[in-house]
């Protein structure tokens, strides 16, 4: 046994000791979050665990390999964005199962990579369900996150939006929502530029369409973006 593997195994017998068959069980019947590998524990004391391990991608790649939910959650916190190349970003793509694993990837992991926007654009693509998913809570999280990044990129950003709003899968329209509601909190201008699109949304033949539509309009209707 390596010394990482040795490491792997305290955290995996740390996290089965604070697992509960309730979270286990809320994960699916109040979450929807379907994991056959979970020890059911609160995200909260993932976090606190991620945070007395520090930063460490040779962990967070070990952590990934075991297949365990919270051991993937962890992952996403541990690792560092600087050493996540675009080919582990595609390999754990392709193992994403569920939407907790999904989101807390994108959203605290990958979209502070530099190869972000490119990922964007490939998986928007993709015909698997979260991959696809992924493609949209990676772009969430860049326009919540990104301070820095101007608004060109996001209006490029609404065709692909457009583009994926018909697929009725259920984790891939809500994912589509998501991304034009953050990018229309973004700026006055990107706000007004998510309502245009939502709105043709809102009147499209296509069922799946019109509710991404729907509900990104509900929402931007009642938050003001970060700048006018």
């Amino acid at each position: 046994m390596t010394a990482m593997d040795a490491r792997v195994r305290e955290v995996l017998r740390w996290l089965e000791r604070r697992g509960t068959a309730r979270t286990r069980e809320e994960m699916l019947t109040r979450y929807g979050i379907t994991a056959p590998q979970a020890f059911g524990v609160k995200v909260g004391v993932i976090q606190q665990l991620a945070k007395r391990l520090g930063r460490d991608h040779d962990l967070a790649e070990a952590l990934w390999k075991t297949g365990w939910y919270e051991a993937r959650l962890l992952a996403a916190y541990v690792d560092d964005p600087a050493q996540v190349t675009p080919g582990q970003m595609d390999r754990w793509v392709r193992e994403f199962d569920n939407w907790g694993v999904c989101d807390t990837v994108c959203f605290v992991l990958f979209d502070r990579t530099d190869h972000a926007w490119r990922k964007v654009e490939s998986w928007s693509r993709r015909r698997g369900e979260f991959v696809r998913r992924a493609a949209f809570a990676l772009l969430a999280g860049l326009a919540l996150h990104d301070k820095t990044m101007g608004e060109a990129p996001f209006r490029r950003a609404l065709t692909l939006v457009a583009a994926a709003a018909s697929d009725e899968r259920n984790f891939v329209k809500k994912g589509v929502s998501w991304a034009l509601r953050s990018i229309g909190n973004r700026s006055g201008a990107l706000h007004a530029a998510a309502v245009k699109v939502a709105g043709r949304l809102e009147t499209s033949a296509e069922p799946a369409a019109r509710w991404v539509g729907k509900d990104a309009l509900r929402q931007l209707a009642t938050r003001k973006p970060r700048r006018a």
